[in-house]
């Protein structure tokens, strides 16, 4: 087990799995997930030659819980900028998934100077995604986990819809018994589901807007990764290309919204190939 290591960071302590030397590699991560989504990439990134952090987000167990309850995508980004500053002086590399990814976007955007490469997984810039029956549909957890009782609900039959939220989003994966264990763990925690059900409680979206911190073009090369199974189709991708100012790839990989997970080999091979400047 990799020790966890604590960080001050935004003005909040945050447990980081860390591991390896070398330029950082910063890895964040989303919901319903931990820092431990990470476990499968970590070590092989490390062994090629990086540091390696990946932080639990603020609110998640054992991250600090925010006295200020702040979770828009704006501070996440300042929380990613302010964990590179304490990490390492020279710019780090980016890998963010689910609300990581929007952190990572938000922090790459406002910071460029301390980023040498963003890769942003399963998750689109929200400049590109065009409200079509079939986004609306699969992105209707965004009204639902904000809705009053949400935590409520979550919390049933042993966090019974965490299960059915990652079914439905890798609809092709055959998920392995204990693939939740951690984040439930985490959410068992005095105020960390609350927390975690924050970021969506922190979206605009009455009317829908993008967050400050993603308004301007992108500057630092950027990668997505996008699951040939995910719910977003391919198309959502190609429109973000206009968000970027400095190379970006779209590489397509098989698996869904976890495809990291799903397809760790094909996942770790592209990623190394993309934060060691391959094309």
């Amino acid at each position: 087990m990799t020790p966890i290591q604590t960080v001050l960071a935004n003005g909040l302590r945050f447990a980081t799995l860390q591991e390896g030397t070398g330029p950082l590699v910063l890895m964040l991560h989303g919901f319903p997930d931990t820092a431990h989504t990470w476990d499968l990439a970590r070590p092989v990134i490390a062994q090629a030659g990086f540091r390696v952090v990946a932080p639990f987000l603020r609110g998640y167990h054992p991250t600090e819980i925010p006295a200020d309850g702040a979770y828009d995508a704006d501070t996440l980004g300042r929380d990613a900028i302010a964990l590179a500053e304490v990490l390492s002086p020279e710019p780090a590399i980016l890998v963010g998934h689910d609300w990581g990814a929007s952190a990572a976007l938000s922090a790459a955007t406002v910071a460029p100077e301390r980023f040498s490469k963003l890769v942003t997984v399963a998750i689109p810039h929200p400049a590109g995604v065009l409200p079509t029956p079939r986004v609306l549909w699969a992105a209707r957890h965004f009204l639902a986990l904000r809705r009053a009782g949400a935590e409520a609900r979550v919390r049933q039959n042993d966090f019974a819809e965490i299960d059915a939220l990652v079914r439905r989003w890798s609809p092709a994966w055959d998920v392995p018994a204990n693939e939740t264990a951690a984040v439930k763990r985490a959410f068992a925690e005095p105020g960390c589901l609350n927390a975690a059900l924050g970021y969506y409680r922190a979206l605009k979206l009455f009317p829908p807007q993008i967050p400050q911190s993603q308004r301007a073009r992108v500057t630092v090369p950027s990668v997505v990764f996008a699951g040939l199974h995910d719910q977003f189709p391919a198309d959502v991708y190609e429109r973000t290309r206009s968000r970027h100012t400095g190379p970006f790839e779209i590489v397509r990989v098989p698996g869904g919204h976890f495809l990291h997970r799903e397809h760790p080999e094909v996942f770790v091979r592209e990623l190394l190939r993309v934060i060691r400047g391959r094309s």
